[in-house]
Formats: C-alpha cells, sequence, structure tokens
C-alpha cells in the first residue's frame, strides 16, 4: 500500500468516527439534567474528546494496514458506544465516581498525547510524559473504569456482553499497538521505564 492509500486510510478513519458519536449522542443523551443525568454527558464528554483530537491529529503514513489491527481498533471503538439505558443502578454515587475518575484518567491520557492521538496502530511519536508516565496505556485503564461505572448505572445483560467484548478488543489493541511501536528504539527504551500497561504490578 503506498502513502497516498495510508493517508486515505488516515482521514477515512475521522470521518468514520464523527459520524457514529454523532449517533452515540442521540441514542444516550438524557431526559432529564439531574445528578443521574450526568452520567451519560460525562461518557458524551469523554468520547467527544476522541474526534476533536482525530480531527486535529497530525497525519501519518507509519500506519498499520493489517486488517487484523483495523477490526480491532473498529471493534473496540465503535462497540463500546452501542450501550445503552436500562436496568436498576446499583449506586448512581458510586457509578457518578467512577466515570469521573474515568474520564480524567481518559481525558488527561488524550491530552498528553495531544496530535499524536489516534485508533489504529501507528506510529505518530513516543509520548513518555503526562500520564504514560505511570503506565503504557493509561487512557484504556480510564475507558475501563468509565466502562465498570456505566456497568453499575445500567446493569443490563447486553451492556455486560459489550463491555467484555470491548475488554477483549482493547487488550487486543494493546498488543497490536505495541508490536508497532516496538520497533522504534525510543519505545523500547521507554518499556524498560514504564513496565505496566494498565495496572501496576498485575498488567
Amino acid at each position: 500500500m503506498n502513502e497516498t492509500q495510508k493517508r486515505i486510510l488516515d482521514r477515512a478513519e475521522q470521518v468514520v468516527v464523527t459520524v457514529i458519536f454523532i449517533f452515540f449522542v442521540r441514542r444516550i443523551w438524557p431526559e432529564q439534567l439531574d445528578l443521574a443525568g450526568l452520567i451519560p454527558i460525562l461518557l458524551l464528554v469523554s468520547e467527544g474528546a476522541v474526534v476533536v483530537l482525530l480531527i486535529l491529529r497530525r497525519p501519518t503514513t507509519n500506519i498499520s494496514v493489517r486488517p487484523q489491527d483495523w477490526l480491532l481498533a473498529s471493534g473496540g471503538t465503535f462497540l463500546a458506544l452501542m450501550v445503552g439505558a436500562g436496568g436498576e443502578p446499583f449506586s448512581v454515587n458510586v457509578s457518578l465516581i467512577l466515570i469521573l475518575l474515568g474520564t480524567l484518567v481518559q481525558v488527561f491520557s488524550k491530552f498528553s498525547l495531544r496530535r499524536s492521538f489516534g485508533l489504529v496502530a501507528a506510529n505518530r511519536g513516543v509520548k513518555k510524559s503526562g500520564m504514560y508516565a505511570f503506565l503504557r496505556h493509561p487512557m484504556y485503564a480510564g475507558y475501563m473504569l468509565s466502562h465498570i461505572g456505566y456497568l453499575m448505572y445500567a446493569p443490563t445483560v447486553r451492556n455486560m456482553l459489550v463491555y467484555a467484548a470491548v475488554w477483549g478488543l482493547l487488550v487486543g489493541r494493546i498488543f497490536a499497538e505495541e508490536r508497532m511501536l516496538i520497533q522504534d528504539d525510543a519505545y523500547r527504551d521507554y518499556t524498560q521505564k514504564v513496565r505496566y500497561r494498565l495496572a501496576p504490578f498485575i498488567f
């Protein structure tokens, strides 16, 4: 695949994510702006940051063209937008705290990446500062915290199955990204300093 085709893929990713995000907003926007209504709004803020950063990011031709990497990125991003309302909340307050913490981790991670942000495995520069000084994939850790919080707010079987699949895809994305980045000497040095991917002393 030549550089022009890779740039087209890079742009296509931006367009598709924007369209799906609009669909997501329409699905989960709360009917009432009360305490419980803050939960889906926080989720929208977090996912909205993805769209903003995708539009502003720097282009690259050093992007994976492996179909499985595109499937992992697409599934891990779009499937998470398939959750919905329903069920009896376990605790609105605990859900709100978890989603808020997860959102903060995600947002700080995304802005640590700034214009190096992307969905499909690519090398847009190795980031070692901000949240990336503590974990190699803090953004995904933030997603998982938010997922747990939203699942406590809307504990349906459908949401549980969606998030279980998303978590599997996120782990797959981690390995796909590291397979791409490990070719860079700077990233190999980084992995020696920051050992853990998602959770200290666990993974």
